[in-house]
Order: structure tokens, then sequence, then C-alpha cells
């Protein structure tokens, strides 16, 4: 008995919509479903793994073997980031277009191992001279720079990277949802399940690469720091093949919602013209108009939320180095790799989500009556607010973390480990995690939830564009704080951590994040809702 006849009663016919992978109706008893969804959601944490074995440690590999500056590297980290999340609006276009679902993920997954390949190869010893230093610092720079080839070799491959992960966006967790037959009751009810699995899945995957890939790339070796992820893709990509046979695949008549959207905007341009000329245009660029509007009125959601972005980005990039200044020694002989503090976000989401879900909403829904506890505004701005504390508390503890330096000596020893454990870095993680389960999500539903119906698949790359754009900011910001602050003095961004001010910029980001707090109060108290929440609750959610 297979999981489909454990999780799902067979019955007869064909799915609505959907072909096998001949193209044929696709049986409803033969495809989709469990057995199908498993092998999307493999593939799925596989690329988390692969995704985040480069990202989570990168700014140890660009400070230490490409000897670039921390404030460089981060700029670098941050521009790559918000390119990584830009092109899924690109990449969605071109599989709802072009390619479709399957093909984009199987194209997508093998430009994640040739191009994690490329990454390995770009690690190995034979790129460095001899007698070159591995790692970079103010008291010990690099003996001699990398090879041109290497850094150029890296940055292609760290690039198809982030194309190869837009690919993945946009169209694995759909092509999962699509498994299931949303009219039939049965099948609908485990697509909801599936979202929830989903999530997990690529929460596990992103903790799990943490703790090991970044383990081994500071205690091994790069290059086998970047080929277990690499190995990890391809085994994954060949189980998503073996699946080919019980997928169900949708052929849509419907245009692109991307085409949509540019049609609503050329109708919103044309204005009164074409009802001068035919009635029936003029009705359908009425609706195009709506279209145009019910896209516009997010804008304001969108623009409140991007220092929350911001913020977002700083937890694989400064938090890491200051990491790596501390006691990080559990036990007599295990050192804590410093990348290895961003699993508390991935484990703290993970055990957060049942206590949201079973705890939280119950509660709240008793004094709201909403059935969903709070609304979807309402989750957003708790995650804010979440995140200006954890903004607080990394400030906090920055200063703690420079007096322990001065009160050392060990000011101008970058390389020494603090008389400081890493625990104290603990909560400002755990708050990021707790305010991803409220904002993250919660912006994910809304951009989803409020889009016109037949621009979801957009809405939801509205929600990935904050933080591409996030991203981006964050590397310009940086970039801009360290030009102005080297003519003053120190910079903020010091290669030597201990004479750096990064609680300067923490709390500079807190103070950004309450104007952004304030303004998204306003904004969301006169955003009024698609959908009629329960009981007469349709208007402002804060």
């Amino acid at each position: 008995m297979d999981a489909n006849t454990l999780l799902l009663p067979c019955s007869d016919g064909a799915v609505a919509g959907a072909v096998d992978f001949r193209g044929r109706p696709a049986s409803r008893s033969g495809t989709g479903r469990w057995s199908a969804a498993m092998f999307v959601l493999g593939v799925e944490i596989a690329e988390r793994f692969a995704y985040h074995g480069v990202s989570a440690n990168l700014i140890s590999y660009l400070t230490g073997p490409l000897g670039e500056s921390t404030a460089g590297a981060a700029a670098a980290i941050n521009a790559w980031s918000g390119v990584a999340t830009m092109l899924p609006l690109l990449m969605a276009c071109v599989a709802d277009a072009w390619l479709g679902r399957y093909r984009t993920i199987v194209l997508a997954s093998l430009l994640f191992v040739v191009s994690m390949g490329m990454l390995t190869v770009s690690a190995l010893p034979a790129f460095h001279h001899d007698g070159c230093s591995s790692y970079a610092s103010a008291s010990r720079p690099l003996a001699c720079s990398p090879p041109p080839v290497q850094v150029g070799v890296f940055y292609v491959s760290l690039y198809l990277v982030a194309l190869a992960e837009a690919g993945h966006k946009p169209c694995a967790q759909a092509f999962g949802a699509d498994q299931f037959d949303q009219n039939d009751p049965k099948e609908s009810a485990s697509r909801s399940s599936f979202f929830n699995w989903w999530y997990f899945g690529m929460c596990s995957g992103t903790a799990v690469t943490t703790m090991v890939s970044s383990y081994i790339q500071d205690n091994v070796g790069w290059g086998l720091g970047f080929g277990v992820p690499c190995l990890v893709m391809l085994f994954a990509l060949l189980m998503f093949l073996l699946g080919t046979r019980n997928y169900r695949y949708y052929t849509y008549t419907e245009s692109s919602p991307f085409a949509r959207l540019a049609t609503a905007f050329v109708a919103l341009i044309k204005g009164s013209k074409s009802r001068q000329h035919d009635g029936t245009l003029a009705s359908d660029d009425a609706g195009h108009r709506e279209e145009v509007k019910g896209v516009l009125r997010l804008f304001p959601i969108w623009a409140t939320c991007i220092i929350y972005a911001v913020i977002f980005s700083q937890s694989s990039t400064f938090f890491t180095k200051q990491a790596a200044t501390l006691d990080r020694r559990v036990g007599s002989t295990l050192r804590v790799p410093p990348a290895a503090l961003q699993t508390f976000i991935s484990v703290t989401i993970m055990a957060f989500i049942p206590v949201y879900d079973r705890a939280f909403v119950p509660l709240a829904r008793r004094l709201t009556r909403l059935s969903s506890g709070i609304t979807m505004l309402q989750r957003i701005g708790t995650g804010l607010v979440l995140a200006l504390v954890a903004m607080v508390v990394a400030a906090l503890v920055e200063m703690r973390r420079l007096a322990v330096a001065r009160d050392a000596g060990l000011v101008d020893q970058p390389k020494a480990a603090l008389p400081m454990s890493l625990w104290w870095m603990v909560p400002q993680y755990v708050l990021f995690g707790l305010s991803d389960v409220f904002a993250m999500i919660g912006l994910q539903e809304f951009f989803y939830d409020q889009v016109p119906d037949a621009l979801r698949s957009l809405g939801l790359a509205f929600f990935l564009s904050i933080f591409g754009v996030g991203h981006l900011f964050s590397s310009f910001i940086i970039s801009a704080i360290d030009g102005a602050t080297k003519k003053s003095g120190a910079s903020w961004f010091s290669n030597n951590l201990n004479r750096a001010h990064l609680d300067y910029f923490y709390w500079l980001l807190a103070g950004l994040c309450a104007v952004e707090l304030a303004a998204f109060i306003i904004v969301s108290r006169v955003y009024v809702y698609k959908k009629r929440m329960s009981h007469d609750n349709n208007a402002a959610a804060m």
C-alpha cells in the first residue's frame, strides 16, 4: 500500500485541466498527491541546503580567502542577495509564458549543480599562491592578493547561483501545490497541509546546512564546504526526475499574469480613448484598470516594509563577523562556527509556528472574533515591532562586546577571542526568528490574498521584491556610511571590529525601523481589505 492510499482514498477519473508526462489526461489515482509532492519537497529542501551553503558563511569567505574589507564584503553580499531576490520577477514570467514550471525547476537545478561546481573549483588550493595567508584582518592583511582568475570565477559562479535560485523560487512551491486538486475536498485539505510542511522543510534545510556547511568551511576547507551542497543538489535533481511519471502538469490558457498586468497598465494609460470607440473594449479596459488599482494600492504597505528587509539582511553578514570575535567554545573540544548561530533563526521559526497556530491564534480569536486571530496587517506590524526590538538588543550586545574588548586590552588584537560567550548573541537571533513568524509569513499571505485573483503569482513576486530592494538598499547605505565615516576617522565597519562601531549602525537601523513602524501603522489604518474579514471587519487592520 503506497502513501497515496494511506493519505487519500483513490477515486476514479481524470483531474480536470491536468495532464500526465505524456500529455494524456492525468489519472487521479495514478498521478499527483503526496507521492508526487514529496519529490518536489525534496528538491526544495536540497535547494535550501545549496543556497544557504553559500550565503550563510559568505562573509567569512570574502573577508578571508578573497581578502575583501568587512564593509566591502557586506555590501557585495547584500547586492548579490538583492539580485537573487529580484530575479524571480523575470524568471516567473519566463516560466509562465514559455518554459513551464517543471522544465524551469529542472534547468534551475542543473544550473545550481554547475554553479556550485564552479564555486568548488574556485575555492580549491590550486588557485592560491604559496605563502598566501588564508585570513585577512586589520593587523594581518593577505600576504598576496588572490589571483584575478579565482575572483572572476567565484563571482560568475555566485551570480549563476542567484539565477538558479530565481528559477526555483516562483516555480517549485507552485508546482508542488499543483499536485493536489483544489476542487476535490480531500485533496484540497492535503494541499493546505502541504504548505505547512513546505515551510517546515525550508526551515529544516536551512538549519542543517547552516550547521554542516559552516563547520566544514571553517574547519576542513572551502572546497569541500561548497562541494557538499553541490552533491546534495545533484542527488535531489536525480530524485526529482524519478518522479516525472507521477507529476500532474497544467496547461494554462490564460495569459501570464505579468503580461496581464502590462495590458492593464496600457488600458489605464489609454483612459477614455478606448471608451469612445468600442463599448466592449471599454468594459475590458475598465476591468484591467481595476486590476492595476488593486496592485497599486499595495505599494504603501510594500514601501513601509523595506527597512524590515534591510534589518533581515544583517544576520548573515555583520552578525557572523561579530560572532567570530567571541568565545565560541562548547565543552573542551567543540568550537561553534560563527555562521552556525543563524540556526537559531530557523529553529525558533520551527518551534514557534505550532505555538502560533495552536495557542496564539485560538487565544486571539476569543478576543477579536476573527477566524485568523489577528488580521494580516496586525501580524505584519507585530513582526516589525519584534524586528525593532531585535536591533535594540543587537546594539546593546555590541556595546558590551566593545566594552569587553577595551577592558581586556584586546582592542588591537582582532583575531584574539574575547572573554565573552557567544550565547550573548543568541537572543537577537531568536528575536529575528519570532519576527519572521509574524512579518515574513504575514507579508506572504497578504500579497497573495490582496492582489486581484488573476495576479496572485505576481503578488508573491512583489512580496519577494521587498527583500530584493531591501538588500540593495542595505548595500547602498553600508557603502555610503563606510565612505563618510572613513573621512572623519575609523569606519563604522572597520576590518578590526574592536575599533568599528556596528553599534551605531544598529541604533541607526532601530531608529529607521521606528519611523517605518509609525508609517506602517498610519497606512494600515486606512487600508481597506479586498475581501471582508470575519464579523464585519473589512477595514483598518491596526
